[in-house]
């Protein structure tokens, strides 16, 4: 009995001297596998010292939306979308900033199009999402081209209305984003008339609600410590993260490999570059009514996660 007694007193006692996370649920917000995809893959999500609970979204939209009402603590999303809630209200921050090249953030057209330019999409109806990456590329187009944004009609749908009715030919074209473009550039039911590369940044954050900054600042520097090892990871690993992400989307492999190749997605810290390019976000959404009053990109930025972003790497290329 004395025995039974001492070893409860034990447990009671290292219990009391567990990490005050070690019962923290992390909620975490991904768009069609992409971050899960990636850590499971990279091998980063174990040992975890707190739970991570996962949820789906088709884009980045929905996402921001359960962000916004704390349905989960953190989300990745890029730059376009972000800022679009930001201006609109929503009590979130950039906590980790990502690079990549834009060859898959597309203006698609039906093989059978006529249209060979985006300038040939004068007087034609182009779908995306409001606020969507998809947008912002539509909107750089335009002016990249020396044309108003009146030259084009604009239907606001979610990827999968917006693909049907590309595909059904409702829609001339469709502005949008991987895995998107690469699934139908691969089947043969699009092309591409324009991509991203040079008029858009190439961004993409994960985003936090503030609530979860304060309340969760240790698990969400270890997640973006060990995401940011994951992308390391990636460049290195294309195959393997490409095996696993198709197997949790239902996808072939060949669509996240062209994907993954052409984006060269990478880390980098928020610095006085990635502020820049999110300032000249913000001030295209300005010009284009998107947003209503100016904001500071440096305001709504967060680099208090910098050095877990950095350790993150660092890890990565010590293996």
């Amino acid at each position: 009995m004395k025995r039974m007694s001492l070893l409860a007193a034990a447990a009671a006692l290292a219990l009391s001297w567990a990490p005050a996370w070690a019962e923290t649920v992390l909620k975490v917000g991904d768009q069609r596998g992409g971050s899960r995809a990636l850590m499971e893959a990279a091998g980063v999500l174990k040992d975890l010292p707190y739970k991570i609970e996962w949820s789906e979204f088709p884009a980045a939209a929905p996402l921001l939306e359960a962000l916004n009402a704390e349905a989960i603590d953190t989300g990745i999303v890029g730059d376009a979308p972000f800022t679009f809630a930001v201006a609109s209200g929503a009590p979130i921050k950039a906590i980790l900033a990502i690079r990549s090249d834009q060859s898959g953030l597309a203006v698609l057209v039906r093989p059978d199009s006529p249209v060979k330019t985006f300038a040939d999409l004068k007087g034609k109806r182009i779908g995306t999402g409001r606020g969507s990456i998809g947008h912002q590329l539509v909107l750089a187009a335009l002016e990249d081209a020396g044309l108003p944004k009146t030259d084009v009609a604009l239907s606001f749908l979610l990827p999968a209305e917006a693909k049907a009715a590309l595909t059904s030919g409702s829609l001339d074209a469709w502005s949008t984003w991987e895995p998107y473009t690469s699934q139908l550039v691969l089947s043969g039911e699009a092309r591409i008339v324009r991509d991203g590369r040079g008029i858009t940044p190439g961004l993409g954050f994960q985003a936090a609600h503030v609530e979860a900054i304060r309340t969760k600042r240790g698990e969400l520097e270890d997640f973006v410590r060990r995401l940011a090892k994951a992308r390391v990871w990636e460049s290195a690993n294309r195959e393997s993260y490409a095996a696993t992400w198709a197997k949790l989307i239902g996808l072939p492999k060949e669509i996240p490999l062209r994907w993954f190749s052409g984006a060269n997605t990478r880390p980098v810290p928020i610095d006085a570059e990635v502020v820049a390019a999110e300032q000249r976000t913000i001030d295209l959404y300005l010009r284009n009514g998107l947003i209503q009053k100016p904001l500071k990109a440096a305001d709504i930025l967060d680099p208090s996660f910098n050095a877990a972003v950095l350790s993150g790497t660092q890890e990565a290329a010590a293996k």
